[in-house]
């Protein structure tokens, strides 16, 4: 059975061009600020891992924290 599990998100590419004055190629400038999204997994290690594949850090992302959500 699933758990529902919540990942919080940034981009800090994002971030570093609108403190830089300037704007991402790709993404809206919300992305300068935390998004919540939530995973289902069998377990937490497995909620990371799906977080880390779908916001990838070489795509400057940066999942600030994975927690079970209530």
């Amino acid at each position: 059975m699933s758990i529902k599990f919540e990942a919080a998100v940034f981009n800090e590419q994002v971030l570093q061009a609108l403190n830089e004055g300037e704007r991402h190629k790709h993404l809206d400038d919300e992305w300068a600020d935390t998004h919540y999204f939530d995973i289902y997994a069998d377990t937490l290690e497995e909620a990371w891992t799906k977080a880390r594949r779908k916001y990838r850090s070489d795509h400057g992302f940066v999942i600030k924290a994975v927690e079970q959500a209530e």
